[in-house]
């Protein structure tokens, strides 16, 4: 599914964020929810040349891997009359040119009772792309994270701004692999503080 057959169906959609549209979408929105979407893992297995990384060191930023008895928990997004067209094309230029991601309509299900879940449109990072790194050990992970920097920043400030986001907005959920990782990276940080006195 292309972004642009959304456009032409929708004055209304959800924009689901897993990643740094959690702390950083960068487009206009009429409102936003934390909750989730099932079926899916959060994973630090896809490359990035672009924002957090280079074409030497490629950072890793996340991407969701089909997973029937997983879920993940973010922020949707609702956008809607020019919003919906406009923040479809910086997201288009952010997540699909630079990124190598792909689309698809998902359940979001926003926290709190009485929540009914809505479509939300995410972008996943497929196997199937050169920037695709696939797994590694949250040390290695971590390892790789602490000395990535691309144009939007450092890849350590990627990684620390998602598990802020989960321990303040999702105090309740524990995500292993994202801790695992952010814990072995401020590792690697200490270890090179340390040898540099």
């Amino acid at each position: 599914m292309k972004p642009q057959d959304i456009i032409t169906a929708k004055t209304s959609l959800w924009i689901f964020g897993y990643g740094s549209l959690v702390w950083k979408p960068d487009f206009k929105y009429k409102r936003s929810k934390v909750g989730y979407i099932q079926g899916y893992k959060r994973r630090f297995w896809h490359g990035d040349n672009f924002h957090r990384g280079n074409d030497e060191l490629p950072g890793r930023v996340v991407t969701l891997i089909e997973d029937d008895d997983e879920s993940t928990w973010g922020v949707a997004f609702e956008v809607t009359g020019s919003q919906v067209e406009e923040s479809l094309k910086y997201l288009n230029v952010r997540e699909t040119v630079c990124g190598g991601y792909v689309t698809k309509m998902v359940d979001f299900f926003p926290e709190g009772a009485g929540q009914s879940p809505v479509q939300a449109l995410v972008y996943i990072a497929t196997a199937d792309n050169a920037l695709y790194l696939g797994p590694a050990s949250p040390e290695a992970i971590g390892a790789q994270i602490a000395v990535c920097s691309g144009k939007t920043g450092h890849n350590l400030e990627y990684l620390l701004r998602l598990a802020e986001f989960m321990r303040h907005s999702c105090p309740h959920v524990e995500d292993h692999h994202l801790f695992a990782i952010e814990a072995a990276a401020m590792d690697t940080v200490m270890s090179y503080l340390l040898a540099a006195q």
